[in-house]
């Protein structure tokens, strides 16, 4: 072979594996999502509460399961270690926010429908929706529903997949429940 043929070989290589790196990071992250089939019924709340079912039905992380939520959603900071990095997460915001006409970004956070801290998919858009602060109940008082099925979960008083469902299902519903009344 020739220096010519070598450095020609050379150079295909490294392409091939930058390649392979962009494929990979890309795509090879993380197994596929299951999308949860979400029921067709009515809510207990105003439909400004809900994310729209067919664009966001949550999914959740293939890497969280009844039988590793000790090691996983239970461990105290394990979010941290799968939430996506901000310059992701304000990308799809912006995307989401164009898409929907709005221009205030600050009025919403981008949510995962499936709370992180219940094994929802960190960087799936199925999972991820603008959620509005206000009117409320909003995006704060969800944060308190997350909170108490992710307790429920890590006690043992309630299955993991029961917790997904039902919160993606009607997270208000939860909410009325714990909060006694839904007004705060």
């Amino acid at each position: 072979m020739t220096k010519r043929s070598l450095t020609v070989l050379g150079t295909l290589f490294v392409l091939a594996l930058v390649l392979l790196a962009i494929l990979y990071f890309n795509f090879g992250s993380h197994p596929p999502t299951q999308v949860l089939p979400r029921a067709a019924s009515r809510y207990v709340g105003p439909a400004q509460l809900y994310p729209d079912g067919t664009r966001t039905p949550g999914a959740t992380d293939p890497r969280v399961s009844q039988s590793n939520i000790a090691d996983t959603i239970c461990v105290p900071g394990w979010t941290k270690t799968v939430r996506p990095p901000v310059r992701v997460t304000n990308t799809i915001k912006l995307e989401f926010l164009r898409a929907e006409g709005v221009s205030d970004s600050s009025a919403y956070e981008l949510d995962h429908l499936i709370p992180l801290e219940l094994g929802g998919c960190p960087d799936c858009k199925e999972n991820l929706w603008l959620e509005p602060y206000n009117p409320q109940p909003g995006a704060r008082q969800k944060d308190r529903v997350e909170n108490f099925l992710h307790r429920e979960v890590c006690s043992g008083d309630m299955p993991l997949e029961d917790a997904q469902k039902a919160i993606a299902s009607d997270w208000y519903k939860i909410y009325i429940q714990i909060s006694g009344s839904g007004q705060e």
